[in-house]
């Protein structure tokens, strides 16, 4: 293609776009446009924020406490960059509530602090917040207006002062009704407002409560008080006004033309702004910095405005700039805002209730959300200042815990640790035993008395790892009775909530994800292993361990067995063994999952014919008979915790069948995942019994991945082969990884 061929085709495509999202309008287009969607038109920045996090929607998860809303805007949809933000549901309600509070106040009125340990999501839940703004505003019903203004050339209107007509003049037939379009040859100056002001303050306030009022009557949203129907009007679209400057060119041309507003609206262009990161339009970050962050200019002093109208060259005009300006209907974050001296922020006392910052020259008033972010360690001594007092009722405090579910952390590293990034192959398990040390690292000990006399012991006795895996599969240990698997997994919800409301809670010490990241890519270069492998990450962290005067989480006490760092990085190698283990079983085949499940199947038939008290058919001879207690007990040997009787054992087993089928009513029986212990148990014990012919064929997968291959007979050579597919198709091992991850486990358990 030409180079003038190819602009051409892309020059159609721009103006296209520009004509189908309606950039340019006069106000008589606008207010066209307000009539078809008054709603959309009539929100302030809590509004629009609250509608940018319904328009991605909303979806169930599992989590702790049952099951949580989590909002998808959080997942990042409109790009394909790195920024979703793993788990934090609790979070992103508490974010939302508070916005619906704003609101049906009718103002933004408090700022929204997020406080939390360092890394722990606070700027990620902005940023992604950010982000779907920018693409909400590109959306048609994201559309987002502000006002300017634009004064002919005298080319074009002979004799003009550049208000469009000699005093005394008629009006013509072919007068111009509006300037919003004529083309930029025909301009002598266009000023758009600083503060993006909204286009219905070009209507004074009096009319506006009536357009406002009317316009939404006639589309059944009710008259904008919530109480007639859902959309509550806020203060700043009802009683807002222009800036101080727009408030200047609109009185001096009404002056003009003698208090004909008509003529006025005229020099009114709307333009649609999108919001941007980048270009701080809509959103700004503000860091810690020492001054106010807002100010203005004095533009009409300068000589280079020579092309101002005459009417306003004795009017005094100043343009406000600043991060709060750019951030005038959306969001403002203050990073770190705790970090800065109290004087520098002083200023969001009044801000954050009235909307408004005095400047020398004149009053902002602005509307935008307010979104601080604070460590624990500035917040604590903050609350100690005597400012604080004043600020307290402000503010809403949100916390923003480390994760606590292991799974959930893994999400985090699986995004940013890949093949690219690392530049090799991320062998399984590595990032998930990064994940599983760091909860560990943030866990802390039950507190028994909080309990129920009965089960006191019960919670006394819970490990971490048991909890790390009660918190996030709902797993309890082995060792339990099936009675007191039941009450743990009744306390589960209990036990994650049980220090929300103490200031050192679960979740504000231990190891960052930023830390563990950095692990994760300093494994990654360790010369011993071709890919990143679990085993260059357990050895990182055993390193991490010894460094206890660059990481504070590693000098807390150990209480039974919590924050023993060290000892984690074994508990979590033991679990990645299990794992490790089981993968090589089952990629070898020797007994298939089906055959688990059709034993358990026909022990669960009997046993509920057991509880029932009824007879069964007997496969073989067709018989009704009683159901066989040999059988049964023989099961029961390998799959039942050790101390519990059989009778109670069983009825368990229905009851647990019971409570899934009453969530379940529709889906079939999933065994495995409704009795995973009992599957473990089943595992561990045939391979117990087969250790030998697994240590030979583990032996003989190494010495095919060696120069030994050939000591191998033809048949060996496939067996060996299937494993290794195996391993790959279902597990994501390379030839490398699986014979670092067989040589470990050899070492560990089978020799």
């Amino acid at each position: 293609m030409e180079a003038k061929g190819y602009l051409q085709e892309v020059g159609a495509q721009v103006s296209a776009d520009f004509v189908k999202n309606r950039s340019i309008l006069s106000f008589e287009e606008y207010l066209s446009l307000f009539f078809t969607d008054p709603r959309g038109q009539s929100r302030n920045a809590a509004q629009y924020l609250r509608d940018v996090m319904d328009h991605y929607g909303t979806e169930q998860v599992p989590h702790p406490t049952g099951t949580i809303r989590r909002f998808k805007v959080f997942d990042a949809p409109s790009t394909e960059h790195d920024g979703r933000v793993a788990g934090q549901e609790e979070v992103q309600n508490a974010l939302y509530r508070i916005l619906g509070n704003f609101v049906r106040a009718g103002r933004i009125n408090k700022l929204i602090m997020l406080h939390g340990p360092n890394g722990s999501a606070k700027s990620s839940l902005v940023n992604a917040l950010k982000q779907g703004m920018e693409d909400y505003s590109r959306q048609p019903q994201g559309a987002l207006y502000r006002i300017a203004w634009v004064f002919p050339s005298e080319k074009l209107i002979k004799g003009s002062i550049g208000f469009g007509e000699r005093p005394g003049a008629k009006s013509t037939e072919g007068e111009l009704t509006t300037y919003a379009h004529l083309d930029a040859e025909d301009l002598d100056l266009r000023m758009p407002c600083e503060l993006r002001d909204h286009p219905l303050f070009a209507v004074p306030p009096t009319e506006r409560k009536a357009l406002l009022e009317g316009a939404l009557k006639k589309k059944g949203l009710g008259n904008g008080d919530g109480e007639t129907g859902d959309f509550i009007l806020s203060d700043y679209v009802r009683d807002g006004e222009l800036c101080a400057k727009c408030r200047r060119i609109y009185t001096a041309l009404l002056n003009s033309y003698g208090g004909d507003y008509l003529k006025v609206l005229r020099h009114v262009q709307v333009e649609r702004f999108y919001v941007s990161r980048r270009y701080q339009v809509g959103t700004v970050t503000v860091e810690p910095q020492m001054s106010v962050d807002a100010a203005a200019q004095q533009i009409s002093a300068d000589r280079t405005q020579l092309n101002l109208p005459a009417a306003l060259h004795s009017t005094v005009l100043f343009e406000p700039h600043g991060p709060l300006v750019h951030a005038n209907r959306g969001l403002i974050e203050y990073a770190d805002l705790l970090k800065r001296p109290l004087e520098a922020f002083k200023y969001l006392l009044g801000f954050s209730e009235t909307s408004e910052v005095p400047l020398e020259p004149f009053v902002l008033q602005l509307d935008e959300v307010l979104i601080a972010s604070s460590n624990e360690k500035h917040l604590a001594a903050f609350k100690e200042l005597p400012d604080f007092a004043s600020f307290k009722g402000r503010i809403e405090l949100v916390r923003v815990p480390y994760l606590r579910r292991y799974k959930v952390e893994q999400e985090i590293y699986d995004a940013q640790i890949t093949a690219t990034s690392v530049g090799k192959h991320v062998a399984p398990h590595a990032t998930e035993v990064a994940a599983m040390w760091a909860v560990l690292t943030r866990l802390k000990k039950p507190i028994p008395d909080r309990y129920p006399a009965n089960v006191k012991p019960l919670v006394d006795q819970v490990a971490p790892v048991e909890k790390l895996h009660l918190y996030q599969e709902g797993g309890v240990p082995a060792r339990l009775s099936s009675s007191n698997t039941k009450e743990l997994l009744k306390l589960r919800e209990e036990m994650y909530e049980e220090s929300d409301a103490y200031p050192n809670y679960e979740g504000r010490s231990g190891a960052s994800a930023r830390e563990i990241k950095t692990a994760l890519f300093n494994a990654a270069q360790n010369p011993d292993y071709k890919c990143l492998h679990a085993l260059a990450v357990l050895e990182e962290l055993h390193a991490l361990c010894k460094d206890k005067s660059v990481y504070e989480f590693l000098l807390q006490e150990v209480m039974d067995g919590y924050h023993d760092h060290e000892t984690f990085v074994r508990v979590v190698e033991g679990g990645y063994l299990d794992r490790v283990d089981s993968e090589v079983r089952d990629s070898m085949g020797l007994v298939s999952e089906g055959q688990y499940r059709e034993l358990v199947e026909r022990y669960i038939q009997s046993v509920s014919h057991w509880v029932r008290g009824e007879k069964m058919r007997n496969r073989v001879t067709g018989e009704s008979e009683k159901p066989d207690e040999a059988r049964m007990a023989e099961v029961e040997a390998i799959v039942m915790p050790q101390g519990e009787a059989p009778p109670d054992f069983r009825r368990g087993l229905i009851a647990s069948i019971g409570a899934h089928r009453l969530d379940n009513p529709d889906g079939a029986m999933d065994y495995p995942r409704i009795f995973p212990d009992m599957f473990k148990r089943l595992r561990d014990h045939y391979f117990e019994e087969r250790k030998r012919v697994l240590r030979k064929n583990k032996e003989n997968v190494l010495k095919y991945l060696s120069e030994d291959r050939n000591q191998l007979s033809a048949r060996e050579q496939s067996q060996v082969q299937d494993t290794l597919k195996t391993m790959a198709d279902r597990y994501g091992y390379c030839e490398f990884c699986a014979k670092d991850a067989i040589l470990f486990l050899m070492r560990q358990r089978y020799t």
